[in-house]
């Protein structure tokens, strides 16, 4: 079968799941032929929607020199007179960040650039207990108390107008530095009227009045944006003063915040991961060595997918469940003993965290499962028990689990407090906009939110997301896109390596999914202490035969292929197909192609 074939492959709806080819059509030919790609890869890139030739060479080349000037911001210029004023007065300078990754990286990112300039710059993180969210009007009367003159936030502030407003009245000026969505109010016909907070420059490329071209920066790139902007100011009016001034070294710490706070792998946000990536794989930064070296990572290996699994839960831990000051002080420690003891107490709050999560899941899925809650289409998940830090990551292995939007929460100290996780037909900001009035404190983008509720109002929360809700049963089937239906016998060593230049993956920018059907399984064995890895020998319809690992859910695999599957002689009379990613599998110093298994499906018949 030939990779020409649209369509090859018949939708198949399996647990939920639907997978379905990609067939948007273009000259792959002459695409391939172009930017000297194999033909699949230039199918790749135009499922990700980068069609004219111009897009497709930004994907493959773009660089730094590719990033847009951050000056386009709205009330950048302001922003940057304001501080350079502050710094030539010798004015006391507080950035006030947020306790998850995306705002330690920030917080870190203007107090290392800030300090650069001389100026007399604090931090100040909240405590997720203590102050919740963001900037309150308790941190603002410490500054006040502490003498600070300015305040700078960052990765939080768009909504906090009391905080804002009580710090004006201190005679503070205040800049925002955020990326979160602008509050507005509905109109009678149902208009979105933004408001906006009091303060003296406001920068966020989500303003629907700032001409900024890319829109879905992190708060740590916000951030980048403008000490990059504040840097070139400087080296404008003194260019021999100041020309060891450096923002480079921040792209890896703005590539951690953007896959860690889960933002989209596309223009902009693809090159600066792209950019940090090969910073941070030979960091000289002695905290994120540090906790790369505890983690066992090998540098001159390290991907996207180690941030989001492997160092960025680290990061994050101590925002959880200590204080995100911890992370802070990882970040800036210069002492490579120091750092390493900082790293272990990461790591050790991550593996509390993760129990913690696993005892949440487990609670969260017997409520649906015997209860009420699973007929719902946006679950709403009251866990008083649980620490209110975990509670979106537990609305995220939820919203996995069922395909729905899921708000998770927790008792706090005063109220109850949440997260949520959203699917893409549904805006959960938007919708949490229509209950406002239930809401104590909440914010978020269309994806995620957090929020903080009286406890007698969280089922009125629940009845009222649902009448409201317009999902369909359709909106709840997961879609599994294949990018290619390509025989084993076309996968080469050189098209695996050609793989290298769709990378970074991530949300956004997926990896890329292949498929073939009618497939025989010859050999199949459970490896492993705990027998949770499935090692295989398929071959395709054409009798070419290749080495596959499967690392997922076993009980699929058993619903699939039987309870005895390993000593079931049946198994090599059924034909399957399989979703798999091809790699190569270097042992012993022999390199193999190996398929690795993302899901199977016994065909019937």
């Amino acid at each position: 079968m030939g990779l020409d074939s649209v369509a090859y492959f018949i939708l198949v709806l399996i647990s939920m799941k639907k997978w379905v080819v990609a067939a948007k059509r273009a000259d792959f030919a002459r695409i391939g032929e172009k930017f000297n790609i194999d033909q699949v890869v230039a199918r790749i890139i135009r499922n990700r929607d980068i069609i004219e030739y111009d897009d497709i060479d930004e994907y493959l080349n773009a660089d730094l020199s590719s990033l847009y000037d951050p000056t386009l911001m709205a009330d950048m210029f302001i922003a940057i007179d304001i501080i350079k004023e502050k710094i030539s007065d010798n004015k006391k300078i507080r950035v006030i960040g947020d306790y998850d990754i995306d705002g330690v990286c920030s917080s870190y990112i203007l107090k290392d650039a800030l300090g650069s300039l001389g100026a007399c710059v604090s931090v100040e993180i909240p405590h997720r207990i203590v102050d919740g969210y963001g900037i309150n009007e308790s941190i603002v009367e410490r500054a006040r108390e502490d003498g600070v003159d300015t305040i700078i936030t960052c990765d939080n502030g768009i909504a906090a107008f009391d905080a804002i407003r009580h710090a004006k009245q201190s005679g503070m000026d205040v800049i925002v530095t955020d990326h979160h969505e602008i509050p507005y109010d509905l109109d009678e016909a149902g208009n979105k009227r933004f408001r906006f907070v009091d303060a003296d420059a406001i920068i966020n490329p989500k303003r629907e009045d700032c001409p900024y071209p890319f829109k879905g920066l992190c708060g740590a790139v916000v951030a980048l944006k403008l000490i990059t902007a504040l840097f070139d100011d400087y080296k404008e009016e003194d260019p021999v003063g100041y020309r060891n001034l450096d923002t480079e070294k921040y792209l890896e710490i703005a590539a951690i915040a953007t896959v860690g706070d889960v933002m989209e792998l596309k223009g902009e946000n693809r090159t600066i991961v792209k950019e940090g990536l090969k910073r941070l794989n030979h960091t000289k930064n002695v905290g994120l060595k540090a906790l790369i070296t505890k983690k066992k990572i090998r540098f001159g290996e390290i991907k996207a997918y180690h941030i989001g699994f492997v160092i960025g839960p680290c990061l994050n831990a101590s925002g959880r469940l200590d204080t995100a000051k911890r992370a802070l002080q990882l970040l800036e420690q210069t002492d490579e003993s120091k750092a390493a003891l900082i790293a272990d107490e990461l790591d050790s709050l991550n593996e509390q965290r993760k129990e913690l999560t696993q005892r949440g899941v487990d609670e969260a899925v017997g409520m649906i499962e015997n209860g009420e809650l699973k007929n719902d289409r946006v679950l709403v998940v009251y866990l008083p028990w649980i620490h209110e830090s975990v509670a979106g990551i537990i609305a995220g292995r939820i919203r996995e689990k069922y395909n729905k939007p899921v708000f998770v929460l927790a008792d706090g100290e005063e109220c109850v407090k949440g997260s949520g996780r959203s699917i893409d037909a549904y805006s959960m900001y938007d919708e949490m906009c229509k209950v406002e009035e239930l809401f104590l404190k909440f914010g978020g983008h269309p994806m995620a939110a957090g929020l903080s509720i009286k406890k007698d109002d969280v089922d009125t929360l629940r009845r009222r997301l649902n009448e409201l809700c317009e999902l369909t049963e359709d909106d709840f089937v997961e879609k599994v896109i294949i990018d290619v239906p390509m025989p084993f016998s076309y996968i080469t060593e050189d098209l695996i390596n050609q793989f290298s230049l769709l990378e970074p993956f991530g949300n956004g920018n997926p990896k890329p999914v292949f498929a073939q059907k009618d497939v025989s399984i010859r050999f199949a064995k459970l490896v492993g202490e705990r027998k949770n890895v499935l090692k295989l020998k398929l071959a395709d319809q054409n009798g070419f035969a290749i080495d596959a690992v499967y690392f997922g859910d076993m009980d699929h695999i058993r619903s699939q292929l039987g309870d005895d599957f390993e000593n079931n002689k049946m198994i090599q009379s059924k034909k399957i197909s399989a979703l798999y990613f091809p790699d190569i599998n270097e042992y012993n110093g022999i390199r193999s192609i190996q398929l690795r298994i993302l899901d199977i499906n016994v065909q019937k018949g």
